[in-house]
């Protein structure tokens, strides 16, 4: 575990020591597109985030290939090398159409070529475990379309959530902490080393996620773009394949005794296996959702919209932040509410959490503009929107016999809370204004094109 965190430790502060610099060269390669009439920020935000993100796997890997206990998953697996060959490949990809717009279909074929430079490098899905069953061997090309579909799959998923300002960082970085400590598991409490490799691109996942979200938090100073977003949904679906398609379940010992028995047995261990898309559930159904509505309207399944879940969370009434949190805990939520139950499937308790959290998040959903307050003796360690408002005070005329003439009505029109004047922003180091005077869209559709 040590090694595991000070890989972690490594890819999260060189990540997030590129994170400025790259915005620099963002900044003066122009990798700032006009405001869309999909998006949610305001004012043109330099991308290519996810050039830090993938110097970041790097150092990871390199870290990691000089630690004495992780030393022997480079040697006894060409796991590591083939996804550092799919990742740059579609890191490649993702920054050019940072800075050029690629068409929709390049970008999934490249995808698509990512995935088979992997399977050919011998990260793919070689068995699939089935309760009451066993294992099931998988001929090549059946190997091959799964584990390039479940890349895909992943990839767009994120890129799919990719929304609001640190959403796809953060629910990536959730879900694949859950799952290290799956894989983690796995590795130490079984002894199968075969979960080694995917033990170790969750922890560098994680510390590319970790480093970038202080510069990716609302409001964002720069944007991850095509180029981090798809790398994260590359590497989190490698995880997956690693784990689900390389270890035997028959070294977890799954199928002692009755086929009844083992079946129920292994059953907790199998729903991550078999499900490991349980990680990314909710950028799946958002995945799913917007090909189910874009379809159904007659449009193609990549023309962008606004009917994303974030983009629904925020016509309802939330406000950016807290739309971000409530699907960090949807997604925390479902990621570890699953390894959990895969741990203590006999547990009751579980469940019945699950059951409550589940009700907790229903509740916040149709809440939307519900703002606690602090007690009065509590409001000077609280924000201010959580203080409660103070009665203002009443304007007086700057002629006094101009008050004697009022009528009492007059007087107590002036009472009660007084507008606010509007002070003008000065332009800051957010987004754009580092090298220029804050933007003001009045009307967003001319600001962009329409997607």
């Amino acid at each position: 575990m040590r090694d595991y965190l000070l890989t972690l430790c490594v890819t999260a502060a060189v990540t997030y020591l590129l994170t400025g610099p790259v915005r620099k060269f963002a900044i003066a390669t122009g990798a700032m597109p006009e405001i869309r009439a999909r998006d949610v920020h305001r004012e043109p935000t330099p991308r290519l985030g996810g050039i830090a993100m993938f110097f970041g796997l790097c150092a990871g890997l390199l870290v990691a290939d000089h630690l004495s206990n992780l030393n022997s998953v480079f040697e006894l697996s060409n796991e590591p090398r083939a996804l550092l060959s799919g990742a740059a490949l579609i890191w490649l990809i993702g920054v050019l159409d940072d800075k050029f717009e690629i068409d929709a279909l390049i970008k999934l074929g490249a995808q698509m070529i990512a995935a088979g430079v992997m399977v050919v490098q011998g990260l793919t899905i070689l068995w699939l475990p089935i309760p009451g069953i066993g294992t099931v061997a998988l001929t090549q090309w059946q190997g091959t379309l799964l584990t390039v579909a479940l890349v895909v799959i992943t990839i767009n998923a994120v890129n799919f959530v990719d929304g609001l300002d640190g959403l796809a960082a953060g629910m990536v970085c959730i879900a694949t902490s859950a799952f290290f400590l799956y894989a983690y598991r796995i590795w130490f409490s079984y002894g199968i080393e075969a979960a080694a490799p995917a033990t170790l691109f969750a922890a560098i996942l994680m510390g590319m996620c970790l480093g970038f979200l202080p510069h990716n938090m609302h409001p964002a100073r720069i944007f991850m773009g095509d180029s981090g977003s798809m790398l994260i949904g590359l590497v989190l679906a490698a995880s997956a394949i690693s784990v689900t398609g390389q270890v035997d379940p028959d070294a977890l010992k799954l199928f002692e005794g009755g086929t009844r028995e083992a079946t129920h047995a292994a059953l907790p261990v199998f729903i991550p296996l078999l499900l490991p898309l349980t990680i990314i559930a909710i950028p799946v159904a958002d995945l799913l959702l917007a090909i189910v509505r874009r379809t159904w309207s007659g449009k193609s399944p990549f023309a962008a919209d606004r009917g994303h879940l974030h983009h629904r969370l925020l016509e309802i009434g939330h406000s950016h932040s807290r739309a971000v949190l409530i699907m960090y805990f949807w997604s925390a939520l479902i990621a570890f509410g699953v390894v959990l139950y895969s741990v203590h499937s006999a547990s009751m308790w579980i469940v019945f959490a699950i059951v409550v959290l589940s009700a907790v998040g229903l509740v916040l959903l149709l809440l939307p503009r519900f703002t606690p307050r602090a007690p009065r003796w509590a409001e000077a360690f609280v924000p201010p929107r959580y203080r409660r408002r103070r009665p203002q005070p009443v304007a007086t005329m700057p002629h006094g016999d101009m008050t004697d003439d009022m009528t009492d009505d007059m007087k107590d029109g002036m009472t009660g809370d007084m507008p606010e004047e509007r002070v003008p922003v000065p332009a800051g180091i957010n987004g754009a204004t580092a090298i220029g005077a804050r933007s003001r869209f009045t009307d967003r559709r001319k600001a962009g094109t329409p997607s």
